[in-house]
């Protein structure tokens, strides 16, 4: 009877997952939003499978994982082959490097920024922050520019741009939660940084990728289909 007790003990000592997704309607726009606990959910990156070559697809972490996803999105902008085009850790490995100084597309619109998970909570960081007080990531997708930095929207960002597509990103609140967001709608730079400050009240932003963008939330029946795709966020279920 005892270790009965104990081992019922060590499951309901267990946290259960807790990630959500929800409609959201703000100023007209569309836009769904997966709320990611840092403490109860099993957040993590995903890029290459055992042969070494990008997973590409939400059904494709599953079969790696044997796990169940809960929630995915892509996570990072890639290049041709698939590959990140900053920095990349996963599972405390460093497979492509922390990119400085400005580039070509959304990328390099400075400034940029990187999506850091610690063995203890979940980080947005601007990319000079990174580089002046490094945390040890066990996960890490470079990408941008940033949406939000301390409430701040992007000063290259202008409330009427013409610049309008499907977009994803990642934002954090004071709080215990990290916000995923993809728009339903076409939506400039803008206006998806205000759906992050202003609705989510969310302090730090970063964008993902626009046009490819994509989201697996099975709890609202979805599962966005398209090209294979490089780096992708996921929830997995607690392990059986």
């Amino acid at each position: 009877m005892k270790h009965i007790l104990l081992a019922l003990l060590a499951v309901c000592a267990t946290p259960a997952a807790s990630v959500t997704c929800r409609e959201d309607i703000w100023q007209d726009q569309s836009y769904t939003t997966c709320v990611v606990s840092q403490k109860n959910d099993d957040l993590r990156l995903f890029l290459n499978g055992p042969d070494g070559t990008p997973l590409g697809s939400f059904a494709a972490i599953e079969k790696a994982t044997g796990r169940q996803v809960l929630f995915a999105m892509n996570a990072g902008m890639y290049h041709p082959d698939r590959q990140p085009v900053g920095l990349y850790i996963e599972d405390g490995e460093q497979i492509k490097r922390l990119v400085t100084g400005g580039s070509k597309g959304n990328f390099g619109m400075l400034p940029n920024g990187l999506m850091c998970i610690t063995d203890f909570d979940v980080r947005i960081l601007e990319t000079g922050d990174y580089l002046n007080d490094t945390p040890t990531c066990r996960y890490a997708t470079q990408s941008g520019p940033m949406l939000l930095m301390g409430d701040q929207i992007h000063p290259r960002f202008i409330p009427d741009g013409s610049s309008r597509f499907i977009r994803n990103g990642v934002g954090m609140s004071w709080n215990d939660e990290v916000y995923f967001v993809i728009s339903n709608d076409p939506v400039n730079f803008y206006d998806f940084a205000r759906f992050f400050r202003d609705h989510l009240k969310v302090h730090n932003a970063l964008y993902f990728d626009g046009k490819i963008s994509r989201l697996y939330a099975p709890s609202l029946g979805r599962s966005d289909f398209g090209f294979l795709m490089g780096p992708m966020v996921a929830v997995l279920a607690p392990a059986e």
